[in-house]
C-alpha cells in the first residue's frame, strides 16, 4: 500500500485529489464547526454554529504533537475472536465467565465445514456498489431503519464487548474465566478509564474535555504518527462511519462541559443519553416496540424492571455475555450493510474497495473529502430529508458483495485466509459451540422453521440450521424489516437485561430520565453535539440551472469521422441499469498505513472442532 497518512500528496501530484474535490464543490473555504455553545435539549433545529478557525488551537496542537510521538493501541477488527468467547468448548456449557451459554441444556450444532462454506457462497447478493444511492433497489432497502443505525449498532457492540482488563491479566487468563469486566453500556469505549488512567484521551489544556482532532474542515479522532487513533476501544476506527460517530460522542461530552457541568456530571448525562437512545430509538426499530415493552416494566417510582426469562445470569453483579448473542443474534447487522453510501450530496463511496482506491475503511486520518453529512444517515430535525438517504438493507440471508472479499487491512492475507464475512460467521458459530436455530426456537416456545422453509435441502444439515443463518432467514421470511421472534428475543433480552443489572444505568439510578423533549431521538443527539457539518446546511446547486444564464450554450461537438480499421466504440450501457460505482484512485496521504492496523487471521476458523 505504501505511504504514511501524514506524508502529503503522492509523488508527482502536488495537489491531492481530496482538495480538488472539495474545491470543485465550492466547499474548501467553509470554516470548521465551532463545537461550542449550550447543550440542545429540545427536539428543535440547531442554529448554524459559529465558525471557528480551521487551524488547531495551540494547546490542543501541542497535545496532539506530543501524542504522535507515542503509539496508539491497535484493535483487531470485529471479525476476530474476543477473549473467552470459546468458553462453550473450553469449559462446561454451564460455566459463566466473561462469556457463557444462554441455552445451557442445548447441544452444540456441528454441521460439516464444507456445507457451511457452500452456504456462505449462496448468501452473496452479487450486487456491485452503485454510483448513486438514488438507484438503490427498493426491494432490498429497509424504509424504517436509516443506515446510521447499523453503525450505531456497531458502536454499541464495541462498547459492550470492550475488554478493559489489563494486558497482563488477559495473558494470565486467556479464557476470561476470572479477570474480566462485565458488559455494560457505560461508554468506556469513549472515556477509557477516565482522565487519570487514560490521559491520552483528554485535552490537557481543558481538564475534563475529551481530545478532538480538527483538520481539513472536519473533526477527527486524535491519532499517532502512523494514523492509529487514541480510543477507549480501537475498534471504533474500523470504518470512517463509526469513527465519525465516535467523534459525535466526544463532542457531546464537551458540549456538556461547555454548559458548566463537572466532568462526572457530563459523563453521566452522556451515558444516560446513550442508553436512552438504545432503548427508545435503536431497539424498537430492530426488534419492534412490542418486544421492548413486553420485557420491561415501568412504574411511577422505583427502577425500570426487566421481565425477561431467557437471560438470567447467576451472578447479577458480574453478568456474562451469551455466545448465542455475540456469535449469532447480534450479527444480524452484517446483512444490513450496504455496498455503498452517499457520505454527502453527490459523493457515493463503497464500504470496501480494492487497495489503493477510495472506500470507507478507517485506521487513517479522515480524508477531507469523506466528511459525513449525518442527514444522509439519520433523520435530523429541522433539515430537509435528502431524496436519496442511505437506508439499511433488509435483515435477510443475503450480504453485500464487498463483504465477500474483506480487504487485507481487515483479514490478514495468509495462505488459506477466509475473507468472506458470511463464511467467517458460519464457521465461527460452529467453533463457538452454538446450538441449532430450531433447538433455540423450541427452547423459547416458538414454532421452529423447517429446513425446507429455510431453503437448506442438503441431507448433511440433518434438519437443523446454523443459528446465525436461522435468525437472518427468520427475519427475511417475515419481510426483513425487523428481527423475527428468535433473533428479537435474544437481542432484546441481553441488552435490556444488562441495562437493568447495571445499578448506574438510568434504569435504576434515574428511571424517569429523558435527554430532552418528548420524542428525542438520534437526530436530536447529533444536534445537541453540534455535529452537523456546516457544509451539510449549504443547499447544493441545481444541476439543471446553468451557472451563468447569459452565457451562450456550447455548440455540439462535430461527429468523429470514420477511420478504417479503428476499434468499435464500446456499447452504451443498458439505459435501465443503474450505474456501477468506479472508485477513485487514492493519493498517498489517504492510504492506510499498515502499521496502523491489526488485521485478524483465520486460524481459529480452520482449526478442527
Amino acid at each position: 500500500m505504501g505511504g504514511c497518512p501524514f506524508s502529503g500528496a503522492g509523488a508527482g501530484d502536488p495537489v491531492s485529489r481530496r482538495r480538488i474535490l472539495a474545491g470543485a464543490a465550492g466547499l474548501a473555504a467553509l470554516p470548521v464547526l465551532a463545537g461550542m455553545g449550550g447543550v440542545a435539549q429540545a427536539a428543535v433545529p440547531a442554529p448554524v454554529p459559529t465558525p471557528a478557525p480551521t487551524t488547531v488551537a495551540a494547546p490542543t496542537s501541542a497535545a496532539l504533537t506530543k501524542l504522535q510521538k507515542g503509539r496508539a493501541l491497535k484493535g483487531a477488527h470485529g471479525v476476530g475472536d474476543p477473549r473467552g468467547c470459546d468458553i462453550a468448548l473450553r469449559a462446561w456449557r454451564t460455566t459463566e465467565a466473561r462469556f457463557g451459554v444462554m441455552f445451557k441444556n442445548l447441544p452444540a450444532y456441528n454441521p460439516p465445514d464444507a456445507l457451511l462454506s457452500a452456504l456462505a457462497v449462496k448468501m452473496n447478493d452479487g450486487k456491485q456498489p452503485l454510483s448513486d444511492v438514488k438507484d438503490s433497489d427498493v426491494a432490498f432497502d429497509n424504509p424504517g431503519i436509516p443506515a446510521g443505525f447499523v453503525y450505531f449498532g456497531q458502536f454499541v457492540d464495541h462498547d459492550m464487548t470492550h475488554d478493559t482488563t489489563p494486558l497482563t491479566q488477559q495473558q494470565q487468563d486467556p479464557r476470561g474465566m476470572v479477570n474480566f469486566d462485565s458488559p455494560r453500556f457505560d461508554l468506556d469505549s469513549v472515556y477509557g478509564k477516565g482522565p487519570a488512567a487514560n490521559p491520552e484521551l483528554y485535552d490537557p489544556a481543558k481538564p475534563g474535555y475529551l481530545l478532538v482532532n480538527p483538520h481539513d474542515g472536519l473533526f477527527d479522532l486524535p491519532r499517532d504518527a502512523v494514523g492509529a487513533a487514541y480510543l477507549g476501544d480501537p475498534r471504533n476506527d474500523e470504518n470512517l462511519i463509526v469513527a465519525q460517530l465516535h467523534t459525535v460522542f466526544l463532542r457531546l461530552l464537551n458540549k456538556q462541559m461547555d454548559a458548566g457541568k463537572t466532568f462526572d456530571q457530563a459523563q453521566q448525562q452522556v451515558r444516560w443519553t446513550y442508553q436512552y437512545m438504545i432503548v427508545n430509538d435503536y431497539l424498537p426499530r430492530i426488534v419492534g416496540q412490542d418486544v421492548v415493552d413486553g420485557l420491561i416494566r415501568r412504574r411511577s417510582n422505583g427502577p425500570i424492571q426487566f421481565t425477561g426469562r431467557l437471560y438470567q445470569p447467576r451472578n447479577v453483579n458480574k453478568p456474562y455475555m451469551p455466545v448465542e448473542y455475540a456469535g449469532a443474534a447480534y450479527r444480524f447487522g452484517h446483512s444490513m450493510i450496504r455496498a455503498e453510501y452517499e457520505v454527502q450530496d453527490g459523493h457515493t463511496v463503497a464500504i470496501f474497495a480494492q487497495d489503493g482506491y477510495e472506500d470507507l475503511r478507517g485506521n487513517r486520518p479522515i480524508p477531507e473529502s469523506l466528511w459525513i453529512d449525518w442527514n444522509y444517515f439519520f433523520d435530523i430535525p429541522g433539515m430537509e430529508p435528502p431524496d436519496d438517504r442511505n437506508m439499511s438493507r433488509l435483515i435477510d440471508a443475503q450480504l453485500s458483495l464487498p463483504l465477500f472479499k474483506l480487504p487485507p487491512t481487515v483479514v490478514a492475507p495468509t495462505a488459506g485466509a477466509i475473507v468472506a464475512l458470511a463464511e467467517r460467521n458460519l464457521l465461527r458459530g460452529k467453533r463457538l459451540g452454538l446450538p441449532a436455530g430450531q433447538d433455540v426456537a423450541v427452547a423459547m416456545g416458538v414454532k421452529p422453521l423447517t429446513n425446507a422453509q429455510l431453503g437448506l435441502t442438503e441431507p448433511g444439515w440433518k434438519n437443523k440450521a446454523p443459528l446465525w443463518f436461522y435468525i437472518l432467514k427468520e427475519s427475511e421470511l417475515l419481510g426483513g424489516r425487523k428481527l423475527g421472534p428468535v433473533g428479537a428475543r435474544i437481542v432484546a433480552e441481553v441488552i435490556l437485561g444488562l441495562m437493568a443489572l447495571d445499578k448506574s444505568s438510568y434504569f435504576t439510578a434515574n428511571p424517569s430520565f429523558t435527554p430532552g423533549a418528548a420524542g428525542y431521538r438520534m437526530g436530536d443527539m447529533i444536534l445537541a453535539a453540534d455535529a452537523i457539518d456546516p457544509r451539510a446546511r449549504v443547499k447544493p446547486a441545481d444541476p439543471a440551472v446553468p451557472a451563468d444564464p447569459a452565457a451562450p450554450e456550447a455548440p455540439d461537438a462535430p461527429a468523429a469521422p470514420d477511420v478504417p480499421g479503428a476499434p468499435e466504440a464500446p456499447a452504451a450501457p443498458d439505459a435501465g441499469a443503474p450505474e456501477v460505482l468506479q472508485p477513485a484512485k487514492l493519493p498517498a496521504d489517504e492510504l492506510i498505513n499498515p502499521a496502523a492496523v491489526s488485521a485478524v487471521d483465520s486460524a481459529s476458523l480452520t482449526a478442527a472442532v
